[in-house]
């Protein structure tokens, strides 16, 4: 989860994965191949075939004529299929679908990791005939495609790929074990007993087969120029790793009244920033205020005061810059500042010298915690914009249902549905069948 951050004035925020139609009949597909391992050179290489040629490649390369133990590394030479050239000698590991990532028969090949060893048992499996070099993502889409993963799990897959901090690493785990799956099915199944108890009221209630309690079970731009030297003019943004938390970190103009046209943009700019920031750091030059307590109250105060901010309880941290320039008389008083119960979390630091930076750094760290959670804790945290926009689109349909709920059945049935559809779209898991199974369980219709 990335937060959005507006630094001093000034900013923290937030891989789409196609979605696959899921596939409930067996089809022959075309046996895939791909180096799986990182490309250049290196100590060992993985390649790996998925599909139903897997163990004819395997054969034709190892010259064995039975398929080998399943899930057991085996060491063996790798031979050319059409010349019988020794390849290299390296380990091969056997999957018989469908306990394989892919649900189908896969093999690995750990090779030697110089290009040419590579780039020869490429060749070699590309010449077996009913194979092919993969697609990128083909082997997850497979999985999914097979029932081996969900959507959400094969997007917690990719991030976990391309997770840079640990707590994304960490999110991107527990996301690819399936809990956020599995909160999604959670609701989906709310929703499918809801719309099936509906649609057995709607279809069947002139018959006096349903229940007459069944409802009520149904409801549990670009950058500013300028000649005219000044402060920042424009929002200048950089993305940060923050205690393992991804960060972006907006630097924007100082917030005060001005007649430049210039920087007045820039002040509507940083507002604008600041409006949709989820921390707001405020620096203040502290050599400046240290008998001016009153201003920086009052200053904390307009910068709170936009009306898009009423009712939004976000994170301030106060910042009292320029330590370094104070006398040993001054510093007393600074204390009293950072202790003061009506001013948000102070930190005094120096830019000039970093001290103090690593005790806003903590601090910092605390309140991105405190926004984003602990993944390892707690209900799993969004991470694809694709799950929020569709989990958006199913709480719209949701609050409709409610509106139609007690003046036309068959409109709220539909919101319902609306809303099902979305959670599936998140999952790959759409279809009537779940509701009608829900139907003639949970009704005895026609006795």
């Amino acid at each position: 989860m990335q937060a959005e951050m507006v630094f001093a004035g000034k900013c923290l925020t937030s891989v789409s994965f196609s979605l696959f139609k899921r596939r409930h009949h067996s089809v022959v597909r075309d046996t895939i191949f791909a180096l799986s391992s990182g490309h250049g050179k290196c100590g060992v290489s993985v390649i790996r075939t998925s599909g139903p040629a897997s163990g004819d490649a395997l054969r034709l390369l190892t010259g064995w004529k039975q398929l080998p133990s399943p899930r057991r590394v085996t060491l063996t030479s790798l031979l050319c299929p059409a010349t019988g050239e020794l390849l290299d000698r390296g380990l091969v590991v056997w999957f018989a679908g469908p306990k394989s990532f892919t649900g189908e028969d896969c093999c690995e090949y750990h090779v030697h990791g110089g290009p040419a060893v590579v780039m020869g048992v490429l060749q070699a499996l590309g010449s077996v005939q009913m194979l092919r070099p993969a697609e990128p993502g083909e082997f997850t889409k497979r999985a999914f495609q097979n029932g081996k993963l969900d959507l959400t799990e094969a997007e917690g897959l990719g991030d976990l790929i391309h997770a840079e901090t640990e707590i994304q690493r960490r999110q991107a785990l527990r996301q690819m074990s399936g809990d956020l799956g599995q909160l999604y099915q959670k609701w989906s199944r709310r929703l499918v007993t809801a719309l099936a108890h509906i649609e057995a009221f709607i279809d069947f209630s002139e018959d006096d087969n349903v229940e007459e309690n069944v409802l009520t079970t149904g409801q549990k731009p670009a950058a500013i120029v300028s000649p005219i030297p000044g402060t920042t003019r424009d929002v200048v943004e950089t993305v940060l790793n923050i205690g393992g938390y991804p960060v972006i970190m907006s630097d924007t103009a100082g917030l005060r009244e001005s007649e430049d046209p210039i920087e007045k943009e820039g002040v509507r700019r940083a507002k604008e920033r600041l409006d949709n920031a989820d921390i707001i750091i405020t620096v203040v030059d502290a050599s400046k205020v240290l008998l001016n307590r009153i201003s920086i109250l009052t200053h904390l105060k307009n910068l709170l005061s936009s009306p898009s901010s009423e009712g939004n309880h976000r994170e301030v941290l106060l910042v009292l810059n320029k330590s370094d320039l104070l006398h040993p008389e001054g510093l007393d008083k600074v204390q009293e500042l950072c202790e003061d119960p009506e001013l948000p979390t102070t930190c005094f630091l120096s830019c000039q010298t970093s001290q103090g930076v690593g005790d806003f750094i903590n601090i910092l760290t605390q309140k991105l915690e405190k926004i984003c959670g602990d993944p390892l804790h707690g209900a799993p945290s969004l991470t694809q914009t694709r799950h929020r926009l569709h989990l958006n689109k199913c709480l719209s349909a949701l609050e409709r249902y409610t509106t139609y709920r007690e003046q036309d059945l068959v409109l709220a049935a539909e919101e319902l549905r609306i809303s099902h559809r979305e959670l599936g779209a998140i999952t790959g898991k759409v279809g009537v069948e779940e509701i009608l199974d829900i139907i003639f369980r949970d009704f005895c219709i026609g006795k």
